[in-house]
C-alpha cells in the first residue's frame, strides 16, 4: 500500500502510516488549486487535487486510488487488471473519484499539471470536477469485465456500480444486491469530514445544556414586567403573548435543524437536534408557564419517527417510507390536541392575571397557576 501525502500532515501521522500500517509514504508538495476563488468552491476540497500525483507513481503498473470513506466487503484484486483509467458512475452522468484505477504515466501527469496552469474548466473546483472533465468520454466506454486469462486490459473502462455502492441507498434498501458485477465496496460520501464538525457540535451541546440549566434556575416570569393599564390594552397584550408563545415553540423545533453542521453524522446530528429543540422548548415552557407534556408532544413525535425510520427489518425502502408516512398520519391528531391544550393553558394563565397584575397589586404566589 502506498500513500501520497501533502506537506501539511504531521510527522506522527507519517510515522503511523509507515510503522503501524506498513505503508510506503510519498511526501509531495501541495498542488496549487487555481479554482479556490470560484463562487461555488468548498474550502475543504482545496487540497484534493493532490490526487493527481497518483499518475506520477511510475514505478507501478497499476494504481487504485481510494478515498478514506470506502468500506470493502470483499477483495478487489481484479481491479489491477483494468485499463489505463477506470471509474464508477454512481451518478448517471458523472463518475465518482472516490475509487478509480489508473495506469501511472509521467506524460499524463505533466499534461494534467499543465491543464491546471491554464485553469481547465472544473465545475466544483475539486478533484471530482477536474478528473471528470479530463476523462470526459468515459461514459461512452465499455464496461469492465474480468479477463479470465489474467491479462491486463488497455484503454478506459467503466467499473460496475458494485465497486462504489452509495451507503445511503445500500442501507436504505437493506441487503441490496447489484446484479451487474460484484458487490465489493460501499462508499460513505462526507464521512471523512465528520471529525471536522466536532468543535461546532460540542459548542452547541454546551449552549443547549446551559439553556436548560438556566431556565430551570431562573424560571423567568412576565408578571414582574407587565402591568395592566386598561381592558383594551390587556386584550392586545394577551394576543401578542399568545403569538409570541406559539412562534417560540415553533422556532424551538425549526432553529436547531438549520444550525446543525450539514456534514455531521446523522446519528450525532439528530441527537443534537433533539437536545437543541428540548432546550429551546424549555425556554417557552418556563417563560409562559406552559405544561411540559403538550409542548413536548412534537418532540416525542419526531423521536418516534426516527425510531420507525431506523427499524432494521423492513423488506425494502418503499415499505420503510410507507411506515413513516403511516406513523406521521397517526401522530398528527396528537400534535393537534397538544397544541389546543397549550393554547387553553395559556389562556387560563392570562385570564387569571398571572402575567398582568394591576399596578400596585402584589403578584400571586409562584404556585398559583399550578393549583388550577
Amino acid at each position: 500500500m502506498k500513500n501520497t501525502i501533502g506537506n501539511e500532515v504531521t510527522v506522527m501521522f507519517l510515522w503511523s502510516r509507515e510503522q503501524e500500517d506498513g505503508a510506503k509514504v510519498v511526501r509531495v508538495e501541495n498542488l496549487n488549486n487555481p479554482y479556490k476563488d470560484q463562487l461555488n468552491f468548498d474550502r475543504r476540497f482545496k487540497l484534493t487535487l493532490n490526487k493527481l500525483y497518483a499518475w506520477s507513481l511510475v514505478d507501478y503498473d497499476r494504481v487504485i486510488m481510494l478515498d478514506a470513506d470506502n468500506l470493502f466487503l470483499q477483495k478487489t484484486d481484479e481491479l489491477f487488471q483494468c485499463g489505463k483509467f477506470c471509474a464508477v458512475f454512481i451518478n448517471p452522468c458523472i463518475f465518482h473519484t472516490g475509487l478509480f484505477v489508473l495506469q501511472p504515466s509521467k506524460e499524463v501527469f505533466d499534461d494534467m499539471v499543465h491543464e491546471l496552469e491554464i485553469v481547465r474548466d472544473n465545475p466544483d473546483g475539486a478533484d471530482q470536477g477536474f478528473i471528470g472533465s479530463y476523462f470526459s468520454d468515459l461514459l461512452d466506454q465499455p464496461m469492465f469485465h474480468l479477463p479470465l486469462n489474467g491479462t491486463k486490459l488497455v484503454g478506459t473502462y467503466r467499473l460496475p456500480l458494485g465497486y462504489q455502492m452509495d451507503a445511503t441507498y445500500f442501507y436504505l434498501r437493506l441487503r441490496w444486491s447489484v446484479p451487474c458485477g460484484p458487490n465489493s465496496v460501499i462508499t460513505f460520501p462526507g464521512a471523512p469530514w465528520y471529525a471536522a464538525e466536532m468543535p461546532a457540535v460540542l459548542i452547541q451541546c454546551v449552549i443547549y445544556l446551559g439553556i436548560i440549566a438556566m431556565t430551570r434556575l431562573a424560571r423567568p416570569s412576565f408578571s414582574k414586567l407587565c402591568y395592566r393599564r386598561s381592558e383594551k390594552n390587556t386584550s392586545l397584550i394577551q394576543i401578542g403573548i399568545k403569538t409570541i408563545a406559539i412562534w417560540s415553540i415553533l422556532a424551538s423545533y425549526v432553529v436547531p435543524f438549520f444550525i446543525i453542521p450539514h456534514t455531521v453524522h446523522p446519528l450525532l446530528g439528530w441527537s443534537l437536534y433533539l437536545l437543541g429543540s428540548f432546550s429551546l422548548c424549555s425556554i417557552a415552557i418556563n417563560a409562559f408557564l406552559l405544561p411540559l407534556l403538550p409542548v413536548l408532544v412534537p418532540w416525542l413525535g419526531i423521536f418516534g419517527s426516527l425510531l420507525v425510520m431506523a427499524f432494521p427489518w423492513y423488506p425494502d425502502g418503499v415499505v420503510r417510507a410507507l411506515s413513516v408516512f403511516g406513523y406521521a398520519f397517526c401522530a398528527a391528531p396528537f400534535v393537534w390536541v397538544a397544541m389546543v391544550k397549550v393554547m387553553a393553558c395559556l389562556q387560563v394563565s392570562l385570564e387569571r392575571e398571572a402575567f398582568f397584575p394591576k399596578l400596585g397589586e402584589s403578584s400571586p404566589p409562584s404556585g398559583f397557576n399550578k393549583l388550577y
